[in-house]
């Protein structure tokens, strides 16, 4: 298979013209080897992180589509580590969504003099350019309407798409006594409709059970005790 793109967490290969296979690493995002969902660097590598990624991958986008909420996801093999989605065209060189419900991270980083750390959000919306040279900036949709990269209908639709995903997986957590903090997705056009690409898994989200972080491969587990 001819290997499209190299990723922080996850390559991507051709497999026809309609579809691409993830193969997921064990690599996540962080700094100073300290795990963090908001960086846009490789911080640690975490043996089993690949796997897990897949397994939350699967478990949520199955009932996203089961829902009707459109995503990019055809099916997906845990025990290699590989999913099949559907070829989607990004936004520009690619955009970042954060749903945040909870102050944290570079949330906090930028806004401290106004926030206290954890003080509660509702359902905020932030969108960054896919840019590592200028550290992943944040962009306004006036700004991307300017610049060409997506329209202001769909825009629209996304934050809209971004909100309905984050509060089901929220929902989902509530269900293991856990609390979402912030989720971080990506989105594309798939069949000329914004859509949900990418993973869905612990390295892309802030889960805490009380007071107490829970870390990817924690959460997987927690997750999916009842489904093994």
């Amino acid at each position: 298979m001819k290997k499209l793109y190299q990723g922080k967490t996850k390559d991507v290969y051709e497999l026809n013209d309609k579809e691409v296979l993830l193969k997921f690493k064990d690599d996540v995002t962080g700094k100073d080897g300290v795990f963090d969902p908001g960086q846009n660097q490789v911080g640690l590598t975490m043996e089993g992180a690949g796997h897990s990624a897949c397994l939350l991958t699967k478990f949520f986008y199955e009932k996203l589509n089961a829902k009707g909420l459109n995503t990019h996801f055809v099916s997906a093999d845990p025990d290699k580590n590989e999913a099949v989605v559907r070829k989607a065209k990004v936004f520009g060189n690619g955009v970042e969504v954060i749903v945040r419900y909870r102050a944290v991270g570079s949330f906090i980083r930028r806004y401290g003099q106004y926030a206290e750390s954890g003080m509660k959000l509702p359902a905020y919306v932030e969108i960054t350019l896919k840019d590592d040279d200028r550290n992943d900036p944040l962009i306004t949709k006036d700004a991307l309407e300017i610049l060409g990269i997506m329209t202001g209908a769909e825009y629209d639709e996304l934050v809209g798409l971004a909100k309905n995903i984050g509060e089901f997986v929220k929902e989902e957590l509530a269900k293991k006594d856990l609390e979402l903090y912030d989720i971080k997705f990506e989105f594309g056009m798939v069949d000329g409709k914004v859509a949900l690409i990418d993973e869905i898994s612990g390295g892309n989200m802030r889960a805490y059970k009380g007071d107490e972080y829970v870390e990817p491969l924690k959460l997987e587990k927690i997750l999916l005790e009842d489904v093994k």
